[in-house]
């Protein structure tokens, strides 16, 4: 399928105005050169709308939006918990997490390791952030970005591979995370918008013309398997989501991971101008997590209907999107486009975040801010070079990539979620135990794997969890450190929020109860 010029016309006025907009951001005010404060954290000044914003473009690309619509295809509505659940994280990532981070003056998560631990772990964990966001997230959101474009348009794909990476590197380079945070709110419009109309035009032709509800209703009736939340033992994508487990196991693990102590996420939250703002931003992006399913999971589903012989599930948005009329299929193409380019930006800025302050600027005497900022971009540069050469060899074999990635990484979360948890909440951990932890996770996620290949893989990280909590506490105790060692200030920190966030937490956790009540 071929865009028609109309189409055409629309993705150019996108590229050009996102493009535009984030040069215009990027400007130096009155001659002043860029810091490294406003190069990697904004200058410390985004507003709320900004962080919601910027957290749902960098959570939402290739990954979600080609991936988890491949997962609705083959598994239905219950991987939907990965979004649903990710709000109620979301939640407890302002209340108590952020509350530490700004007080402390956080602007990495090594950082914060090294000021809690040492040296050791901080080095060892900004080495593993790199090679995973450079050969995992860069990795995936390109190579799946690129099957969207050559699905939809027919582009050869190693051509849409370069020029997705190209782009979002370009657009981001001279302005670093303002750039990407202060147009991410154009980027998170486009992709609802694009988004509900990819389901709603979907749902009106499985309707019959009868409109989205009787769409829904028709899809419902059609392929009621796929709107089971909590997997059965006896269904096939059991070892992806078992059961009940999803709810009160390894998923929190994973989101924990994912949204508290990932760098390329919380990095907008520490961009705040103060803890007020950046919880209203957190509030602002768990209720856009709510609807994400709408938009990323249904069309996946819908597609069994209007699709049933896709070769890979991964096929399946890409297919939906050639439903859609002349014009329209130019805005939602626009749309995707934009969550590629969003989140591969935020990945290549907080690569380049990590690698400057926590590698390169600890490396012999201290650097000036324009040096800082130069390798900055240098970083970007070679990480999404990096990236397109190696998506082929490493993804181009599966067929559901987004659950190759929470496999993958997998491994090591239940390592980050106990040392940053025992870091933020327990004064007698130290870097013995968080190294213990840390090892520990990748060696037993492996042990386990082949000693016990029918535990599904949330449940290992459960029980490799548990250990290296255990394995890290005791460390601590037999090889305690003095207090001094510990540079994290918390005893003046407060966890009170205010009217506005416990309000829309209620809300947020009411919806929440509703949805899975319904669809149990």
């Amino acid at each position: 399928m071929r865009l028609a010029p109309i189409d055409i016309a629309v993705v150019v006025i996108y590229a050009i105005a996102i493009f535009g907009l984030a040069q215009w951001v990027s400007r130096d005010k009155g001659g002043e050169k860029k810091t490294s404060t406003d190069y990697f954290l904004a200058s410390k000044s985004l507003p709320w709308w900004a962080i919601g914003a910027s957290l749902i473009a960098a959570n939402i690309s290739a990954e979600q939006i080609v991936g988890m619509s491949g997962s609705g295809y083959a598994i239905g509505l219950a991987i939907a918990s990965y979004e649903w659940m990710a709000a109620l994280t979301l939640l407890i990532v302002g209340k108590w997490f952020l509350p530490i981070f700004l007080r402390n003056g956080i602007y990495t998560m090594p950082q914060f390791l090294e000021q809690r631990y040492g040296t050791r772990i901080r080095t060892l964990m900004a080495v593993f952030w790199l090679g995973l966001y450079v050969f995992v997230n860069l990795t995936s959101i390109i190579w799946l970005g690129s099957i969207a474009v050559t699905t939809v348009i027919g582009l050869d794909q190693t051509v849409a591979l370069v020029g997705l990476g190209l782009f979002a590197l370009v657009y981001q380079l001279r302005g670093g995370l303002k750039a990407v945070a202060l147009t991410d709110i154009v980027q998170v419009t486009l992709l609802v918008l694009g988004g509900l109309l990819v389901t709603g035009l979907t749902l009106n032709e499985i309707g019959g013309g009868g409109g989205v509800f009787a769409g829904f209703q028709t899809l419902a009736a059609q392929a009621p398997e796929k709107f089971d939340m909590i997997l059965s033992r006896d269904n096939p994508y059991y070892d992806d989501l078992p059961g009940i487990s999803v709810l009160i196991g390894g998923m929190w693990i994973a989101n924990l991971s994912y949204w508290g102590f990932n760098q390329y996420i919380i990095q907008r939250a520490l961009a705040a101008k103060d803890i007020g703002e950046a919880q209203k931003g957190v509030i602002f992006a768990a209720f856009l997590k709510l609807l994400m399913p709408l938009i990323i999971v249904v069309p996946g589903i819908a597609a069994v209907v209007l699709a049933p012989d896709l070769t890979r599930p991964d096929d399946a948005y890409p297919t939906m999107m050639r439903l859609l009329p002349t014009g329209i299929l130019g805005l939602v193409f626009a749309a995707l486009v934009a969550a590629i380019v969003a989140s591969t930006a935020s990945k290549i800025n907080s690569v380049a975040t990590i690698f400057t302050l926590d590698l390169y600027n600890k490396i012999g005497r201290p650097k000036d801010e324009r040096k800082l900022v130069g390798v900055g971009r240098i970083a970007a540069v070679v990480s999404i070079l990096l990236a397109i050469l190696t998506a082929r060899p490493l993804l181009g074999s599966f067929d559901q990539a987004f659950q190759y990635i929470q496999e993958y990484t997998g491994f090591f979360t239940p390592g980050i979620v106990v040392i940053f948890m025992l870091g933020l909440f327990w004064k007698r951990a130290t870097e013995e135990g968080a190294l213990a932890a840390t090892v520990g996770s990748f060696v037993l996620s492996l042990i386990l794997k082949f000693a016990w290949p029918d535990l599904p893989f949330m449940n290992r990280m459960v029980v490799v969890f548990l250990l290296a909590l255990a394995l890290a506490m005791i460390v601590s105790v037999l090889r305690p450190r003095p207090a001094e060692a510990n540079l994290i200030t918390t005893s003046d920190v407060s966890y009170k929020t205010g009217a506005g966030f416990n309000i829309a937490s209620v809300g947020v956790i009411l919806i929440l109860i509703a949805l899975y009540a319904t669809w149990w």
